[in-house]
């Protein structure tokens, strides 16, 4: 009920207080599948703010994206961003090809 008041309040819309509703209706969910809230929500927080700034970069380079690799701190980033996403997604793959040999 508090939060339904605090909704109303900040716009005086009843928009507001569906959007309220909805997403708590999308963390309900997320909670009974077994999917963490959190990335979605710092995703949906963040995802604005590096589409804006990667935007800015593409202009700036003239759409180059070797832009990104010139400099030696943003390649080494995007190597460690790169090897990263690999060690989360390789035992992944691995446990599904097992699967898959065992049938």
């Amino acid at each position: 009920m508090f939060c339904a008041i605090g909704a109303y309040s900040v716009g005086n819309s009843l928009f507001d207080l569906w959007l309220m509703l909805g997403f708590g209706l999308v963390g309900y969910f997320f909670i009974k599948i077994g999917v963490e809230p959190a990335p979605f929500v710092l995703g949906f927080v963040l995802g604005p703010m590096l589409e804006e700034n990667f935007r800015r970069a593409m202009l700036i380079a003239s759409g180059d994206f070797f832009v990104f690799l010139e400099r030696p701190i943003s390649a080494v980033l995007l190597a460690v961003s790169g090897l990263l996403l690999a060690s989360l997604l390789v035992p992944e793959i691995r446990r599904k090809r097992e699967v898959l040999k065992e049938d």
